[in-house]
């Protein structure tokens, strides 16, 4: 437990001597920023021009994800590429911690600067309830959503940094990756939404499950266990990918 421990604290001390880090944090608060302004003002407009629910002018906007498509890999690329490229990695596997221990501790800290990005968007929420009531339930599950979703993009980001030894090629690859799962909430196709096609898109589509349920307080149960499984698969093929490493 203690090695484990260790390592986490190792890795999430780092993200804060990086100046990558810090450049994530800052684009990832303008943006939302902005799209907090822009919420401000649909509250205060009466008519088509108003909002009925502030999440879906934060989270369900196209220009969050754009945003949002470079964080993950941003924050993943230097937790197995940079160890592989200084050659350290080795002297980590020879530690006396399990393969699955190293990648559950990389992916914890990573995880937890990923909840530092989010912590200041708290303060957003009081100013909010000054413009009027504002259901609580809609912001729980928008929430809920960021959080199990980035930890789907994060373990895909730990994956492919296990597997190269470049971080940008790790950014790059994980961003192109990522694509399928932001991509088709851009892309609406004239389909038929009782088809099998449409289906599929709306059931991978990230940016189309925030839109029309998450930031409106629904929560699916088919998201919820898309992400975790993915999670789960991504962070078992990052251990999968370690195992290998051994038998060369």
């Amino acid at each position: 437990m203690r090695p484990t421990l260790s390592l986490i604290k190792r890795e999430f001390t780092a993200y804060f001597l990086s100046p990558i880090a810090y450049v994530v944090l800052a684009v990832f608060l303008l943006v939302t920023g902005h799209l907090f302004y822009l919420t401000l003002n649909l509250l205060t407009e009466s008519g088509p021009r108003g909002i009925e629910y502030p999440m879906q002018a934060l989270l369900g906007d196209e220009k969050f994800w754009l945003v949002y498509l470079f964080i993950p890999p941003l924050l993943t690329m230097r937790l197995f590429a940079e160890e592989r490229g200084s050659g350290t990695l080795e002297m980590l596997m020879t530690a006396p911690i399990h393969d699955w221990q190293v990648v559950i501790s990389k992916f914890i800290a990573c995880y937890l600067f990923y909840l530092v990005l989010w912590i200041p968007t708290i303060v957003y929420w009081p100013v909010l309830m000054g413009f009027g009531a504002i259901d609580p339930w809609p912001v729980f599950t928008s929430y809920l959503g960021v959080f199990l979703a980035g930890a789907m993009f994060l373990a895909l980001g730990l994956f492919v940094s296990s597997l190269v030894r470049s971080q940008m090629v790790a950014a790059l690859v994980s961003l192109i990756l990522s694509l399928f799962f932001i991509v088709a909430g851009f892309w609406r196709p004239e389909l038929d939404p009782s088809s099998l096609v449409y289906q599929i898109i709306y059931y991978v589509s990230v940016p189309m499950h925030f839109n029309r349920e998450f930031t409106r307080g629904i929560l699916s149960t088919s998201h919820v266990l898309l992400y975790l499984s993915m999670t789960v698969f991504f962070l078992f093929l990052t251990v999968r990918s370690l195992e290998s490493r051994r038998w060369k």
